[in-house]
């Protein structure tokens, strides 16, 4: 059996008997505190999901311990212009066992029997105004074609006539013979 739950902001999954770390929780080393915001609870794969927490639910822990996490260093620097900065910080946390996860039953069904079903988004402003809609089968719109690019208009360049090769010139041998 597990239960989500929301603690000091943050939400955790946890089982009976086992420790976590969370931020620093107000109240003496020793002391059993109680979560009332359950968001979901599995028991052997029934599970039970809040709206926004489950009805009748909580889970009872016992403080261990109020220590300082581990130190988190924050170096920021730009390159190439000498800036340099170091920060760091250590979170206050609180080392909590959970002890048991309880789902009253009464609570649980009386919520039950409250929830009711949504009724289905109306489709069209008119049908919240309480005119009458047209039930017109809705079609896709007609998907748009690329459109091809335009044919663009090359300027005329004049340009000079290529040269004709020159005839090759008898050689002088050949004019000699005749």
């Amino acid at each position: 059996m597990y239960a989500i739950v929301e603690i000091a902001g943050q939400q955790f999954k946890v089982e009976k008997g086992q420790e976590i770390f969370v931020n620093r929780l107000e109240g003496d080393e020793g002391a059993r505190v109680k979560f009332e915001e359950v968001l979901l609870i599995d028991n052997r794969g029934k599970i039970s999901v809040g709206a926004p927490v489950v009805a009748g639910a909580t889970v009872s822990a016992k403080i261990l311990e109020h220590l300082k996490g581990d130190k988190v260093l924050v170096f920021k620097k730009k390159r190439r212009k000498g800036y340099k900065k170091t920060n760091g910080h250590r979170d206050y946390l609180t080392r909590v066992h959970i002890e048991n996860i309880t789902v009253s039953a009464a609570k649980a069904k009386k919520t039950a029997d409250k929830v009711e079903k949504p009724e289905p988004i109306k489709d069209t402003l008119k049908a919240a105004a309480g005119d009458k809609v047209d039930k017109k089968p809705v079609t896709k719109p007609k998907t748009k074609t690329k459109a091809q690019p335009k044919a663009t208009i090359k300027p005329k360049v004049e340009t000079k006539p290529k040269a004709k090769p020159k005839a090759k010139a008898k050689d002088e041998t050949e004019t000699k013979e005749n």
